[in-house]
């Protein structure tokens, strides 16, 4: 009995020895194929990019400008001659036309002048006359004598010659007397000029902007008494200069005559149109900028000299650059830059920026057409990273 229950109990040993190393065993391989599982897992994944291609295009865009409007013509009217204000017919905002009396100057000096530049005129004219009256008698007289001296003994050979030396000074005389009354005549000319300069006329059709003076003030040309008054402002009301600032890079391959638009503040929702006109081809230095004028039409005098405009200047390129999205375009403190990819890896690319078009902007750098860069550029993808690209077609 005793033996018997021995055995039995060494039975039930052995069994739960045998289940116990099966359990670690299993144990162990569990561990051993986590391990391995968590290996693989721990294994640094490659980020995936998107990236476009490079793209190769001519620049063909707008870029709205601030400019402003000034009158096409404009000028301060200066009296010719000193004198005072008889009387002025216009105010501020006068509409006058081209030759339109605007003012009258008296100057009673100048009246004087005239009287004595026509009494010179006509005696002058009178000595003229005296001498061609003296001139006429005396070729009379030699040809009577020099008829008569055909038959000899009739006219002495001396008074002949007499009779034809005073004709031929008589001619003379007359010469020098014409030549006096002609210039008699271009004083009286000029004196009468002088006067006409009282009567201030509008220079061409426009607008009075400020009358500066009153009757009784006293004006002048530059350098005499009052020359520092002018009697009114004038300019044009029908026809403006639209000026705008272009940066010197966006001024070429838009050639003269080409029709801007642009918008004034005052009439929302409206759009202008007028042809570039005029190109200064001065650079200046501080803003590089380059003045450019529009020749604008108002033929119902709507727009405002002195407003400030938006106008849409036309953006062109003679000849293809690169574009990238404007996503690509990354920049630290230090420089500019894409990110290329090639054969799976990253390469910072610097670059200079250009205009925009939509959603791409130009650059210029070490890139070619068909290059892939990443479409979202950041510092945080480092150069030399090996990635996953994902090519993407970008508008």
């Amino acid at each position: 009995m005793f033996q018997g229950e021995v055995t039995k109990f060494a039975r039930v040993t052995a069994f739960w020895t045998l289940l116990l190393i099966s359990l670690s065993s299993a144990s162990c391989s569990q561990k051993e194929n986590n391990t391995a599982q968590g290996g693989s897992a721990s294994a640094p994944a490659k980020p995936s990019v998107e990236v476009t291609t490079v793209r190769s295009q001519r620049l063909n865009t707008t870029e709205r400008l601030p400019a402003e409007l000034i009158p096409y013509e404009s000028v301060d009217l200066y009296a010719k001659e000193t004198g005072f204000v008889k009387s002025i017919n216009v105010d501020r905002g006068s509409i006058v036309k081209q030759g339109e009396l605007i003012a009258v100057l008296e100057a009673p000096e100048l009246l004087s002048q005239r009287a004595q530049a026509g009494a010179a005129y006509q005696s002058a004219e009178a000595q003229l006359a005296a001498g061609q009256a003296k001139l006429a008698a005396d070729q009379a007289t030699y040809q009577h004598m020099s008829a008569a001296a055909k038959t000899p003994g009739v006219v002495a050979a001396n008074d002949l010659d007499i009779v034809q030396k005073t004709a031929q000074s008589d001619e003379a005389s007359v010469g020098a007397l014409q030549m006096t009354a002609e210039a008699a005549q271009e004083n009286l000319k000029a004196v009468t000029q002088l006067e006409s300069y009282l009567n201030i006329t509008a220079p061409f059709d426009g607008q009075v902007t400020t009358r500066h003076v009153h009757p009784g003030a006293l004006v002048g040309p530059a350098g005499g008494a009052g020359a520092m008054t002018p009697i009114v402002s004038v300019e044009t009301t029908t026809r403006h200069r639209l000026v705008v600032s272009v940066p010197e890079n966006d001024v070429e391959g838009v050639p003269g005559g080409t029709i801007v638009t642009f918008a004034v503040p005052s009439f929302p929702g409206r759009t202008f149109h007028a042809p570039i006109a005029r190109v200064s081809h001065d650079v200046n230095t501080k803003t590089r900028t380059m003045p450019v004028e529009l020749d604008v039409s108002d033929p119902r005098a709507e727009l405002v000299p002195g407003t400030f405009c938006e106008i849409d200047w036309p953006i062109r390129r003679n000849y293809p650059t690169l574009f990238v999205p404007n996503s690509a375009v990354a920049s630290d403190l230090q420089r500019t830059f894409v990110i290329r990819v090639r054969q799976n890896r990253t390469e910072w690319i610097d670059v200079t920026t250009g205009d925009r078009s939509g959603n791409l902007i130009e650059v210029f750098g070490d890139l070619h057409e068909g290059d892939e860069v990443a479409v979202r550029g950041t510092d945080q993808l480092r150069a030399g990273s090996e990635v996953s690209s994902q090519l993407v077609t970008s508008n």
